[in-house]
């Protein structure tokens, strides 16, 4: 199996029905997750186009389209007609980071397509907050569920930042999703995602080996090829419409869980956080799984040794 073509046997998720063919257009497409999540549309017979900026060369399936403007630079706000001719049933932004791009994508394809999809992140809960303390306050125990409490401070990377244009100063997915579910003419679905890994992308799991100073740890993570599996469903399923899912495992290993499982690493452990570790960050993923009848394509174990074997390669 090759970084830009995933093994087609693993394409099409357990007990799903694949619904009638769709039009589709991913905004993004072209990295890490995307490439696997344009493989899976394709390959489940729907038409697909991606729009970026050109910068990232992809191989695509056979019948993507490329819509390519220079100007489709991050915050995104620049739609060309193109895209309209296209006449997308759904939209995938992949890359709407903060309240200015995703409105702006909202305002253009509202009354246009029948459905946004937002991929989000598990910073947006208050428990990332309590984990960084950016927030203070106990620790919250258990599983985050999607109606767990949110951050009250926002934009938590903005100290990171070397000017107002960098990214890390206008993030927060807080404001996008918002945005992305403010319309009713433009219902939206939202999917808050795990740490990822997998060919291309945190092959050498430093997400884990890192942490094993702190064993009782717990961090969701998922498998690129299941992540963008959930995407897929999520994005063709009626029964999406206005929700949020998270997505990744179906149970989440403590640190030492996993290295029990996993090859040694010479990675060190980082001696420089000063995150409060009692707060974990593991989901509850039983929703997209009930509703939507989502399951892995690939055991988690096995996904963690492809991420290794790419790494070899």
């Amino acid at each position: 199996m090759t970084q830009d073509a995933p093994d087609s046997r693993y394409l099409r998720p357990q007990g799903l029905d694949i619904l009638n063919a769709m039009r589709i257009l991913v905004i993004g497409g072209t990295g890490f997750i995307g490439k696997y999540l344009v493989h899976q549309l394709a390959n489940h017979d729907h038409a697909v186009a991606i729009y970026h900026r050109g910068h990232t060369q992809a191989v695509l399936s056979d019948g993507v389209r490329e819509i390519i403007h220079p100007q489709s630079i991050m915050p995104i706000q620049i739609f060309p007609t193109e895209l309209f001719d296209f006449a997308p049933e759904v939209v995938i932004h992949t890359v709407a980071m903060g309240s200015v791009d995703a409105q702006a994508a909202v305002q253009a394809f509202a009354g246009r397509a029948r459905r946004m999809v937002l991929l989000s992140s598990g910073d947006v809960y208050r428990a990332y907050g309590r984990f960084t303390k950016m927030e203070s306050g106990p620790v919250d125990a258990g599983l985050l569920s999607e109606d767990a409490p949110l951050r009250t401070e926002l934009f938590p990377y903005r100290g990171q930042a070397a000017s107002h244009e960098a990214l890390q100063y206008w993030y927060e997915k807080i404001l996008a999703e918002r945005a992305v579910l403010s319309d009713p003419a433009l219902p939206g679905t939202i999917l808050r995602l795990p740490k990822v890994h997998g060919p291309g992308g945190n092959e050498d799991l430093a997400t884990i080996y890192r942490y094993r100073d702190h064993p009782d740890w717990r961090w969701t993570h998922g498998f690129v090829e299941n992540v963008a599996a959930a995407i897929v469903l999520a994005a063709t399923h009626p029964s999406a419409e206005g929700r949020i899912y998270n997505v990744g495992e179906a149970y989440t290993p403590t640190i030492a869980e996993r290295l029990a499982s996993l090859p040694s690493s010479d990675i060190q452990p980082d001696q420089d956080t000063h995150f409060d570790f009692r707060q974990n960050m593991a989901y509850n993923t039983t929703q997209i799984r009930n509703e939507l009848g989502y399951q892995e394509m690939i055991s988690e174990e096995e996904g963690f040794l492809r991420t290794l074997r790419a790494r070899s390669i």
